[in-house]
């Protein structure tokens, strides 16, 4: 009885420890991607873009390959920079897909960003990425 306690308690503690390091690699993540929208990089924000991005502005979205969405933001942010991003706020689905919203202030206004991030060979990237006016 006092093993099957034991082995109870250590695959409890392992479970903790595993969800607490994928979520402090999706907060990595996040810091990452506010740098490089607060320097309104397009070039940083790639790196942390999965090979199929859903990109949106004011409600008209496009799945773009990560070169296309470099390029889609890039223009954007030749448009609208240099800029100020903050998070507002950030969590998970129930199916655990982390997800943050944010506030992009540039040259022509203010843009309400909404990220999602999906697992990719266990690195979060950016799945979805929508500004709206």
């Amino acid at each position: 009885m006092k093993s099957l306690v034991t082995r109870l308690f250590v695959c409890g503690w392992l479970l903790f420890a595993a969800a607490g390091s994928a979520q402090a690699q999706s907060g990595d993540q996040l810091g990452g991607v506010r740098s490089a929208l607060a320097n309104s990089s397009a070039h940083d924000l790639a790196q942390y873009l999965a090979p199929s991005v859903e990109v949106g502005f004011d409600g008209d979205s496009q799945n773009m390959n990560a070169t296309q969405t470099e390029l889609v933001l890039k223009n954007f942010f030749a448009k609208n920079g240099p800029g100020k991003f903050e998070i507002v706020h950030q969590g998970a689905s129930p199916d655990g897909i982390p997800y943050a919203a944010g506030r992009y202030t540039g040259r022509t206004g203010t843009y309400q960003v909404f990220i999602k991030l999906k697992a990719n060979r266990g690195a979060p990237q950016i799945d979805k990425i929508d500004f709206t006016k």
